[in-house]
């Protein structure tokens, strides 16, 4: 593997277990063994690794929300997309956990979000027309329809932020893949008032899967 793309990886992992604003490049360095020399002739500096972490991370959601052209959506397909971009905010959690301060730190990054984020709005609207004609869901309103795609999205990238502030799970060991995929109870509790009939259950028992099980929740229910 290229030094450069060690230092993707090494960072990713760092500011995932520590925190983007407790890891500096020396610490990267460190990790790696090489000199801060070396680093800084593959990145001029922390906020250069950070951007090129965004854009493997964009690449990633960008694949996996892709909409099949050849036959209707599925349960199955349901269930991937969710699990797929629950896993892309476990794998780069430390992005959503510090959202804010770096969108606020790098201009570059502040402007390919705000596309990225227009994107996967794009995508959650067409995943919901999909579903819409694979007959699992009543077809809405285009203006009801992107509505619900926002919802959905502020859900997914809120998730994280609530399980901080509501039940202290900020980088201790309760903040686990297994608690951050529960998101996907919320997100299929917003589509129970346009299920169908014929796949009402099937999806009630996908919901069932991702049951939150919080702290002081003793029914699994959120308040």
């Amino acid at each position: 593997m290229k030094t450069r793309d060690k230092i993707i990886l090494a960072s990713l992992e760092l500011f995932n277990e520590r925190g983007e604003r407790n890891v500096t490049t020396n610490h990267i360095a460190a990790h790696l063994a090489i000199s801060p020399g070396n680093l800084y002739y593959h990145f001029r500096n922390k906020s250069d690794i950070i951007y090129e972490i965004f854009l493997e991370y964009e690449k990633l959601v960008d694949y996996y929300l892709q909409i099949p052209d050849d036959r209707e959506l599925t349960i199955e397909d349901m269930k991937f997309y969710l699990e797929s971009v629950f896993n892309g905010l476990w794998s780069y959690r430390f992005f959503h956990r510090d959202l804010e301060f770096l969108l606020d730190s790098d201009q570059r990054l502040r402007q390919d979000y705000r596309e990225f984020t227009n994107r996967c709005l794009d995508a959650i609207n067409r995943i919901f027309v999909g579903l819409a004609a694979a007959g699992m869901i009543q077809a809405p309103s285009d203006e009801l329809r992107r509505a619900m795609s926002l919802n959905v999205w502020l859900v997914i990238t809120n998730w994280m932020a609530f399980l901080k502030t509501a039940h202290g799970t900020e980088m201790d060991s309760s903040l686990s893949i297994t608690r951050m995929k529960q998101g996907i109870y919320q997100v299929l509790t917003l589509e129970i008032p346009y299920l169908t009939p014929d796949f009402h259950d099937r999806v009630m028992a996908l919901r069932e899967q991702y049951r939150p099980d919080l702290p002081g929740n003793r029914s699994g229910e959120l308040a």
